[in-house]
């Protein structure tokens, strides 16, 4: 998943502070023992220029925790999300990375929970009414499942980094719904997936609240960037077909980064 400006007289001041905010908050990044675990929207499939060393967990030089490492230098980085992962994988294969050392930490994690891939396969190839049906277990299962799920596994996150800043994302709408014309999915089946997108988040970020962590919300952020608003950020039905309805290299520079970097200088407060 853009605030008002403030008084025009106010707009010098402004530019001052934030450019002390921002130098600050670089100075600070610069320290950090930064770990970033998660599913595919963190790995950054879908944006290419993937580690060979990686796997199948397909993690790119592009993805938001890269590029943020990249620009930061904190002083380490560890980066372990993987294409699929769901909670329990999380806590299975990638908590091991977490340690009394660590000081900021990010994630993506549920979609898969809900079983974003079998849902999006629904409505690409099946009827309205089923693509529905499958997004309406979806949410149920987000609504009544996944917050215990996200409950233990951010439990276990904060207990193996308790010094840590841990910095939780959500997922985009995957849809521009004011375009006049969109050739794919029809306008029921967009509505059904964005309101997947919703009740996850939703779900996310009530878990985040619970646990203490930041919850950054990106569908702001990619609002007018979605498929079919003739700007997407986002893959639409593409080869290899991994890929599809993940975000792009432009997705991850232009819509996570900034969403990561919102809640690390909230987090960081």
């Amino acid at each position: 998943m853009r605030v008002p400006r403030l008084l025009a007289f106010s707009a010098g001041t402004a530019v001052i502070l934030g450019g002390a905010l921002l130098t600050t908050g670089t100075a600070e990044a610069a320290g950090q023992n930064y770990v970033a675990l998660g599913d595919s929207y963190s790995a950054g499939v879908g944006a290419g220029s993937y580690d060979s060393g990686s796997g199948s967990c397909s993690r790119s030089t592009k993805a938001y925790p890269q590029l943020w490492a990249n620009s930061n230098a904190p002083s380490s980085f560890r980066f372990v999300a993987c294409s699929g992962a769901t909670t329990d994988s999380v806590t299975s294969g990638q908590l091991s990375a977490l340690s009394s050392s660590t000081t900021l930490a990010s994630i993506t994690v549920g979609g898969n929970d809900a079983g974003f891939a079998s849902v999006m396969q629904t409505c690409v190839l099946s009827s309205d009414s089923s693509c529905v049906t499958a997004v309406n277990n979806a949410k149920t299962y987000a609504q009544n499942t996944l917050p215990g799920k996200l409950d233990t596994l951010y439990g276990s996150m904060k207990s193996k980094a308790p010094s840590a800043k841990f910095v939780v994302l959500g997922y985009p709408h995957l849809y521009y719904m004011n375009s006049g014309f969109c050739i794919g999915l029809s306008n029921t089946k967009r509505s059904a997936l964005n309101s997947a997108a919703d009740a996850l988040d939703s779900t996310i970020s009530a878990a985040s609240s619970r646990a203490g962590f930041k919850f950054s919300d990106v569908r702001p952020i990619f609002n007018t960037h979605e498929l079919c608003s003739g700007d997407d950020w986002l893959n639409s039905v593409t080869i290899p077909i991994g890929n599809s309805y993940h975000p792009t290299a432009l997705g991850q520079s232009s819509g996570y980064l900034p969403g990561f970097k919102n809640g690390v200088a909230s987090a960081l407060k």
